[in-house]
């Protein structure tokens, strides 16, 4: 007959304490009581300050250098025009997407090259974005779309924030209250932010026509509400 070794012992002994620990600690803990879950929202709505217009192009043709150079082109001349008003914050301008890719035929095989590209003004000057936008010859207008500002943003959601808190605060009293306790600690909590009303709200204006030279392309911005929930649990005293 063969017998553990004194390390298989010592091991065996160990789990042994460890496990009546654990049962010991579990019987010990204290089960909560008159704990309460809950939340609360608080919501700002504000006028939308940023503006995004993306203007865009397609090029088709049978060699893929070709359908790329007049792509490059047409970027080129949209972005030296636009840049003669950029200003950083109030208008900024970024290249966007810029691809080629293959037309097949219907034997499967290359018979020419498409390819795409685009240019996107944005910021809060919404008058020189959009004059900017209708100078520009070489792209048509793809998108008009509007947001909060990072710097909006995060002063309504500091109000939201305070309104939020400031109502959990007055439900968790009142349930307190309610329950004949004279008040509550908190135990636990989250805050939550996020955009209602279907933010950002773009604008489709595809347009396959060009724009009419110096003609302002019509925005006009709508209201966003930010919103922000406080959740979390009390414990009632």
């Amino acid at each position: 007959m063969k017998f553990p070794s004194q390390t298989a012992l010592k091991l065996i002994a160990a789990g042994a304490v460890l496990a009546a620990t654990t049962a010991s600690f579990s019987q010990t803990l204290p089960v909560p009581q008159n704990v309460v879950q809950l939340s609360a929202s608080g919501s700002v709505e504000v006028q939308q300050d940023l503006l995004t217009i993306a203007l865009n192009t397609t090029r088709d043709g049978n060699d893929a250098a070709g359908v790329q150079g007049q792509l490059k082109q047409a970027l080129d001349a949209a972005l030296t025009e636009a840049k003669k008003t950029a200003q950083p914050g109030q208008m900024d301008v970024r290249t966007g997407n810029f691809s080629l890719y293959p037309r097949y035929g219907k034997d499967g095989k290359i018979n020419g090259w498409q390819g795409t590209t685009s240019l996107i003004l944005e910021g809060k000057d919404f008058a020189r974005i959009t004059t900017a936008a209708g100078k520009i010859q070489t792209l048509t207008l793809g998108q008009v779309g509007f947001d909060l500002s990072r710097e909006q943003r995060a002063q309504v959601e500091t109000e939201a924030q305070a309104m939020a808190i400031a109502s959990f605060k007055t439900r968790a009293d009142e349930i307190a209250k309610g329950f004949g306790f004279t008040g509550y600690t908190l135990r636990e909590v989250s805050v939550n932010a996020n955009d209602q009303g279907g933010m950002p709200r773009p604008r489709m204006m595809a347009m396959e026509a060009k724009m009419a030279s110096d003609a302002a392309v019509p925005a006009e911005a709508g209201k966003a509400t930010v919103q922000v929930t406080v959740s979390g649990a009390v414990q009632l005293k």
